[in-house]
């Protein structure tokens, strides 16, 4: 064991919560520790966002090859190599790993490999790879969580597998189950079955996406169904049986689903055991979160917590913002959470992103909402480019025209959403993009024409007949 080393500030988790913090707290001039006890850019970089989203790539680029022809473009049979694809995924996630090390040494931060475990409020010890007891101004746990394992199916990462392992698959199974039809199992849906695969989800819910608003979720469900992609909602599943070439999902209702592998996508666990913090007072909400303020500080001052175990939004963009505001606070400058303009991305086929609140939300908090929509299919950029499917919508408030929400379905909505994030953010209103000039032929133009149909000023669609008095 080293002796004890002071270090300013020490980060626990070097995913997208940690990393940004332990970079932030050195540009404030403090010493800064960051362990992690598997791979630098936690589940995001390794396991999650970026390897799921480059075999999505793969997949949007053999799409548009099999469309070429509606470009006048001719290019034979198509075909493709999978295994390749898997391994151009790893190549990615190794290079942006490796970037990620020199970026953490670059800002004179430590790094130890291991697992951190906190044995008094200023001390934690490592063991692992490195070990070895620091000791610290300030602590912040960015930690994360990880598929959850259910004793009715669990995983032998052959034949029934979490969101980790099958990305490890190098093997295109002819059909595919998939337990839950959030965001996870609709994104490897969408995957799969634009890779040829036979793909069934089951959603205990009354539709897929459960926390999107109806009209997103509809419009995914009748696209999946147009795709052949099967939807099984309202559904439990009781067991899966696993066999030496198949797998039978037992469900609820008396009926079996088989398929070559089954994927399971309900949930995730959050890495809080042994981290020491029952020893030292911190505590946790009923829902098994590490309690925080909106300076991310726990009940133990000068320990703060960050990321998928501290929130309610399991979301890596979420985890780096906590992470700055915990540094900051952590380096004495004050700083605060706030979680009312969250952009969430699906990345779906077609991508779906929303922020705020939806119409059916707005209304529930008692606004005064309406919304305005518009189609992807009315634009001229979309149309150009063959990327006519989905629509984007407004939700603002009838009295005030303060922007409350936004959801857009279709190409880019992941980049789209940012212009209502910022919106919602600075709490504008509805005339701030309707007066703002968006550059012609693009897609951002959705926002426009959506924002005028919220205002009952229509530009590019005939006008809501009046309803007879």
């Amino acid at each position: 064991m080293v002796d004890k080393q002071f270090f300013d500030i020490i980060v626990i988790g070097g995913g997208p919560g940690g990393y940004p913090a332990a970079i932030r707290a050195a540009q404030n001039g403090k010493s800064v520790a960051l362990i992690e006890a598997k791979d630098l850019g936690g589940t995001c970089l390794n396991r999650g966002c970026i390897p799921s989203k480059t075999l999505i790539a793969n997949a949007d680029v053999l799409k548009r090859v099999m469309e070429a022809e509606e470009f006048g473009i001719v290019v034979g049979q198509v075909s493709f190599d999978f295994s390749k694809m898997v391994e151009r995924k790893d190549r990615i996630v190794a290079g942006i790993r490796k970037s990620l090390g020199g970026l953490l040494q670059s800002n004179g931060i430590t790094i130890f490999q291991g697992f951190g475990k906190i044995t008094s409020p200023n001390t934690v010890k490592i063991t692992g790879k490195d070990n070895a007891i620091l000791k610290a101004g300030k602590i912040i746990l960015a930690t994360g969580s990880e598929p959850r394992n259910m004793k009715a199916f669990p995983f032998d990462y052959v034949r029934i597998h979490d969101s980790t392992s099958m990305l490890e698959n190098k093997e295109l199974p002819k059909s595919l189950a998939i337990i839950g039809g959030g965001v996870i199992g609709c994104e490897f849906a969408s995957l799969y079955s634009a890779l040829g695969v036979d793909v069934t989800v089951i959603e205990m819910m009354p539709s897929i996406l459960p926390t999107e608003s109806q009209s997103v979720s509809s419009f995914l469900t009748k696209v999946y169904k147009k795709n052949g992609i099967k939807i099984q909602a309202s559904t439990m599943v009781q067991a899966i049986e696993k066999g030496s070439e198949n797998v039978t999902v037992k469900l609820a209702n008396g009926e079996s689903i088989m398929a070559d592998i089954a994927l399971v996508a309900v949930g995730r666990s959050l890495n809080v055991t042994g981290l020491g913090l029952e020893e030292i007072g911190v505590k946790l909400t009923r829902d098994g979160l590490i309690d925080v303020n909106d300076k991310m500080e726990t009940t133990v001052p000068g320990i703060y917590a960050i990321g998928d175990i501290a929130s309610k939004w399991w979301l890596a963009h979420v985890a780096s913002h906590q992470g700055l505001v915990a540094a900051q606070n952590a380096c004495g400058i004050s700083a605060r959470m706030h979680y009312n303009a969250i952009p969430c991305v699906t990345y779906t086929d077609p991508e779906i992103a929303s922020v705020g609140y939806s119409l059916e939300e707005a209304i529930k908090q008692g606004y005064d909402a309406t919304i305005g929509a518009f189609p992807f299919q009315a634009l001229g950029k979309s149309q150009a480019a063959f990327q006519s499917e989905g629509f984007a919508q407004v939700v603002i408030s009838k009295s005030t025209k303060q922007i409350l929400g936004a959801q857009v379905v279709g190409h880019e909505a992941s980049t789209l959403i940012a212009e209502m994030a910022v919106a919602i953010a600075n709490e504008l209103t509805i005339e701030s993009i309707t007066e703002t000039v968006h550059a012609h032929p693009t897609l951002a133009e959705v926002w426009l024409e959506a924002a005028l149909m919220a205002s009952e000023t229509p530009l590019h669609l005939p006008p809501k007949k009046k309803k007879k008095e």
